[in-house]
């Protein structure tokens, strides 16, 4: 929820839970098989999705960090495990991993191989494949000014009137640039044009509908190559499948969204925005064949004023259904559109506004609460893609933290795999112990969102309550960058 949000705020408690006995575990559906695809099957309808530790190295390469990462994540054996979004393309991207160069595959097949290991086979695994477009720092005002600003014939008539000089029309430059540097903040939001206003408040950022840069113009060409090699250089690692990143702040979401104004037959209408994301999955399906997993991640809701809503994300999910997507992962906000303003110098965080609150609920919620709070949106795709005739499993996920609501969401048939990425980053064994009738032994997530403040910084991401069970400062004990926190979860060991 942003600042300015006017519903009541209600802290919620950790609702208390019935963990179930190693025989209703046994017998439960979470705990069922389901085929993913032709030829894919998951042992558990258990999933995490994908989380960004930053763990990789500046290149994009595996690093043992990510290895320990993952490693752990799977000696807890959930059904489905999703490696972090990975970039598509061969460009500096930070800490983050990248699959857009045939050099990353030994990396990621080492990646793959640590993971069959830690969960004795019993993991599949899938790689979330993105592409971003540019987002700038918020820059200085002395910056923007002198270096950034474009002083256009429009610009100088702007001054011109909010100062009343027409010597503005035509003064040198950087009397332009100086002039608007010491000019105060009523003149500045009369004379920048709102995309400019937004550059010098938040930083530059791209939109899938600034056509007039080429590079946009040629998205609709370029990408579904991208995406197709990428989706190859996963198989070749040796990873059950690819998940499609269509969700959140990114590049296909965008051309997903009602947002999307471009007039070259990929904006505008449902059936054009679809189009691109479309042109992608087929592109990916003809490069890896039809025994490899392709599935989709995308938005139930944008909740960003004139964005898509969950009307869109049913129909959307029945086109992706009818095109071969072998499964849908449906997420919730996450969007710039609402974001709060960056400090200098930092970039501006998808996940600050109430799209993002809503992506990640916490307990400081509204009355409905966080728990469980986005399944209605997977509930409604799912009916959708199902009348229609389609197989497709979906994936629900958002503030979900027991064995009791993920068994009631499939009870109901509001899904058929149940995600938990916070609850399973506080205790990665949690699968693994309610599965033996040890429930009891789970650490839970209390949902404060502590670990997504680390990952807006680009800090290592860790989890508050590993450091409550063993002294981080104990010998042996891995540490994060900073020294402070544990970069591992606590071992936990069964008889």
């Amino acid at each position: 929820m942003t600042s300015g949000d006017t519903r009541k705020r209600v802290r919620h408690a950790l609702p208390d839970v019935r963990w179930p006995t190693r025989e209703e575990a046994e017998q439960s559906r979470w705990f069922s098989p389901c085929r993913i695809g032709t030829r894919v099957v998951a042992e558990q309808r258990t999933w995490v999705p994908a989380m960004v530790p930053w763990r990789a190295t500046e290149d994009g390469f595996v690093t043992p960090n990510v290895l320990d990462w993952y490693a752990r994540f799977a000696g807890g054996r959930p059904g489905v495990l999703v490696v972090e979004a990975t970039g598509i393309r061969d460009i500096t991207s930070g800490p983050l991993l990248r699959i857009g160069h045939d050099r990353f595959i030994p990396g990621l097949a080492q990646l793959v191989e640590t993971v069959r290991k830690s969960s004795g086979g019993h993991t599949r695994l899938f790689i979330q494949l993105i592409d971003f477009l540019r987002v700038n720092r918020r820059p200085e005002p002395t910056k923007f000014f002198t270096r950034y600003l474009a002083v256009t014939p429009d610009l100088r008539r702007a001054l011109a009137d909010a100062v009343g000089d027409t010597r503005c029309l035509d003064a040198p430059e950087p009397e332009v640039r100086e002039r608007l540097l010491i000019a105060d903040r009523r003149v500045i939001e009369r004379v920048l044009s709102p995309r400019d206003l937004e550059s010098m408040d938040y930083g530059y950022r791209e939109r899938v509908w600034d056509t007039h840069l080429p590079h946009i113009r040629e998205l609709p060409r370029v990408l579904p190559e991208l995406f197709a090699e990428a989706a190859r250089r996963a198989q070749d690692a040796g990873f059950d499948g690819v998940e499609l990143h269509y969700a959140h702040a990114y590049t296909m979401a965008s051309f997903l969204s009602r947002l999307n104004t471009r007039d070259d037959g990929y904006g505008g209408p449902r059936a054009h925005r679809v189009r691109l994301p479309l042109e992608a999955l087929h592109a990916v399906r003809a490069r890896v064949g039809e025994d490899f997993v392709v599935g989709i991640r995308y938005l139930g809701d944008e909740v960003v004023r004139g964005g898509s809503d969950l009307d869109d994300a049913v129909w959307f999910g029945v086109r992706f259904a009818e095109a071969g997507a072998d499964y849908l992962s449906v997420s919730k906000g996450g969007r710039f559109e609402d974001a709060k303003q960056p400090k200098v110098g930092e970039a501006v965080y998808p996940y600050t506004g109430e799209s993002g609150y809503e992506c990640m609920p916490t307990v400081i919620s509204d009355e409905v609460g966080p728990f469980g709070r986005n399944v209605p949106l997977a509930a409604a795709i799912r009916a959708a893609v199902r009348a229609a005739g389609h197989e497709a499993p979906v994936v629900t996920s958002g503030g979900i933290g027991s064995f009791e609501l993920a068994e009631a969401i499939l009870e109901r048939g509001e899904a058929d795999f149940v995600a938990a990425a916070r609850q399973t980053l506080a205790d990665p064994d949690w699968f693994l112990k309610v599965r033996l009738g040890l429930g009891h032994l789970v650490r839970r997530c209390e949902f404060t969102n502590y670990c997504e403040g680390l990952d807006q910084r680009h800090k290592e991401v860790t989890c508050k309550l590993w450091d409550r069970d063993v002294d981080p400062g104990d010998p042996g004990v891995p540490l994060a960058s900073d020294g402070k926190r544990r970069l591992i979860a606590p071992p936990w060991m069964t008889d």
